[in-house]
This record gives structure tokens, sequence and C-alpha cells, in this order.
């Protein structure tokens, strides 16, 4: 692998990635100081799943998404729009940096179809509309998404996207050369529970189907896949140690996830 910085950086930031020693903010600062463009899609589950129990909502999971009836949408959108959303670009200026923050309904930027009605409110990414993203970077400024997009066609409802898909299609969309999942586990883990440090889409599939890679990380492996349309490889990385996410971007750190053939 090269050690050529790459020019274009999405990073996903997991609800649970954020540990007592994390250095992300900062190194997302070091990084669009070096003139990396940096974009950055953030999930925030915990954080939804402890405000609706304060409110007595129920929820359930499906495959990884949230199954999102209008009193779930509601908190969904408060709490990852609202709260996480400004907390992370709070933590960025602090760290010194400069970021703005918006849903993928803004603009909007991200176009969604209702998932499967059975999920409720929940979608999946149709298109990307990056001209709001674009602005944000010319301005010198980091983005940063909150995953709730709007649905397609007149109704332009709110939609609940899990996060990983939102971050997949953006990489996509904007041509980036490499995405950065922070996540609460060191990558993907095999069967006896060690990690796997490589990975090409047909391995990947083949765990799917077995049941190796289950529950939400299925997709975040499917979003790594989406962004290997473009991108160059993906990363899903222990974002709590400290320098996760420079180490990911110059050394094999994580689960490394490429188009072909595996390389050692």
């Amino acid at each position: 692998m090269t050690n050529t910085q790459p020019r274009t950086v999405i990073v996903k930031i997991g609800g649970s990635s954020l540990g007592p020693e994390d250095t992300t903010f900062s190194d997302l600062v070091r990084l669009h100081q070096e003139r990396t463009r940096v974009i950055v899609v953030h999930g925030g589950g915990p954080t939804v799943t402890d405000w609706l129990g304060r409110i007595g909502v129920e929820t359930s999971f499906v495959d990884g998404r949230r199954v999102t009836d209008e009193p779930t949408l509601e908190v969904v959108t408060a709490v990852l729009s609202g709260l996480v959303n400004k907390t992370i670009v709070a933590e960025i200026q602090k760290a010194g940096g400069k970021a703005a923050g918006i849903s993928g309904s803004d603009g909007p930027t991200v176009i969604a179809r209702v998932r499967d009605e059975t999920l409720g409110r929940v979608g999946d990414v149709a298109s990307v509309e990056p001209e709001l993203l674009d602005a944000i970077s010319a301005a010198g400024m980091i983005p940063v998404v909150a995953p709730v997009s709007r649905e397609d066609g007149p109704s332009a409802r709110l939609l609940n996207v899990n996060a990983d898909s939102v971050a997949g299609a953006l990489a996509e969309a904007v041509r980036a050369d490499r995405v950065v999942f922070l996540t609460d586990v060191p990558g993907v883990l095999g069967s006896a529970g060690e990690l796997i440090q490589t990975l090409n889409e047909a391995q990947a599939r083949h765990l799917i189907a077995i049941g190796v890679i289950s529950g939400g990380m299925i997709p975040k492996i499917e979003a790594c896949l989406t962004a290997l349309r473009h991108a160059e490889m993906a990363q899903i990385v222990d974002g709590r140690r400290p320098g996760a996410l420079l180490d990911a971007l110059t050394n094999r750190a994580g689960t490394v996830i490429s188009r072909g053939a595996n390389q050692d």
C-alpha cells in the first residue's frame, strides 16, 4: 500500500467509537490542515437509544437497522441532526478546525427511498447531490453530515438512513480516495474472534452469507463495497485508539477491504 496521503477522505464516526484517549477530532483537523479534503459522516445509535428510553419508546433492530415509526423518527432527527451533529462540530472547532454541520436532508444532499415498509421510516440511499458538501469544503470547513435524509418524490418526508450507508454513498459521489469507518471493535472478526486484516468483495459477501459477518457489521461492509466503486480501499478501524485515523491512512490498521485480490 502506498503511503501517499489521499486527497479526499470520508470518515465515518460510529456512536460508540470515541474512547477516553481518542484523538479523532485533532486527527481530522490535522488532515484538513494538510490540505486533505475531509468529510465526516456520523451515527449516534447509542445516544438515540438512550433518549428513546428516557421517553419510554421501545426500540428494535433488523440487520443493524433501527425500526423507525413516527415517534422514533422524531427522536432520531432531534438527536442525530441536533445534539450529536452539533457536538461533533463543536469538538472539531475546539481542536482548532472549522466545521459546518448538516443532515442529508439539507440541500437536499442525500435522497432516499423507503427500504421496507415493515421497518417504517427507514431509507436506502437513492442518490447524492454533493453541491452543499462542495460549498462547505470550498469555504475551508469540514462538512459533518448526519444521516437523516429526504425521501425521493413529492412527499419529501424525512427518512432514517443508516450512517454507514450514507458514508459509502458519499464516498462514491465525491470520488473519495479512501473511506475509513471508525468503530468500537478492532475490525471484521472471524468465526473464532480473530481479526481479519484484508478482505476483497467476494470474501466479504461469502462471510455475510455464512453468518460470520452479521448485525451492524453488514451495513458497514455493504457501505465499503459501495465506496469501492471509486475509492482505492475502505477500512474498518477501532477508533478508540489514539491516532487511529492517521494510522489507518498510513498503515494497514483494522480490516482493509479492496476491490480485487488481497495483498500481503
